[in-house]
């Protein structure tokens, strides 16, 4: 496994498939959400968390962050398995308020070889709770993210 990459399992759901028996294109988004929140978050108490998860979450949280920008490369239907999938998260780049978060969406770990079903990549930034106005990285977010900085998502298809 790469140790410059954050593996997230996530599991898929039944209702996650379209009329076409695989993954749907919008499901996708719920997906890299999920692993997003997951590796961003601070964990509640009992919870595991990767040491990624550094933002306070939830109604009371100073900070909040918003979605600038996504892109995503579907590379084959992502099929049915009751396994995790294996979404791959690093960082592209740490700007000022934002990061660009990087994505691989892989077929579970223990196929071989695995399958890249989707390449994706977001640009987050961090705003204050009450104005919406960009807010600096914390040292400790950039402490935590900086392990796992590494070459932004090449698209092939453009």
């Amino acid at each position: 496994m790469d140790s410059s990459r954050i593996h997230v399992p996530i599991h898929l759901r039944w209702g996650d498939l379209d009329a076409f028996n695989h993954v749907n294109n919008a499901t996708m988004l719920k997906l890299l959400e999920e692993a997003r929140v997951r590796v961003f978050w601070l964990p509640v108490v009992g919870e595991d968390a990767p040491d990624t998860a550094v933002i306070e979450a939830g109604a009371d949280a100073g900070e909040l962050t918003l979605i600038a920008r996504q892109e995503i490369e579907y590379l084959a239907p992502v099929p049915y398995r009751r396994d995790p999938l294996d979404v791959q998260l690093w960082f592209g780049k740490l700007g000022g308020s934002s990061v660009e978060v990087c994505y691989e969406v892989y077929s579970p770990i223990g196929d071989a070889p695995q399958v890249l079903y989707a390449r994706a990549s977001s640009s987050v930034v961090l705003v204050d709770a009450v104005t919406f106005r960009p807010v600096r990285l914390s040292q400790r977010m950039r402490d935590a993210w900086t392990p796992y900085l590494g070459v932004p998502v090449a698209f092939s298809r453009r």
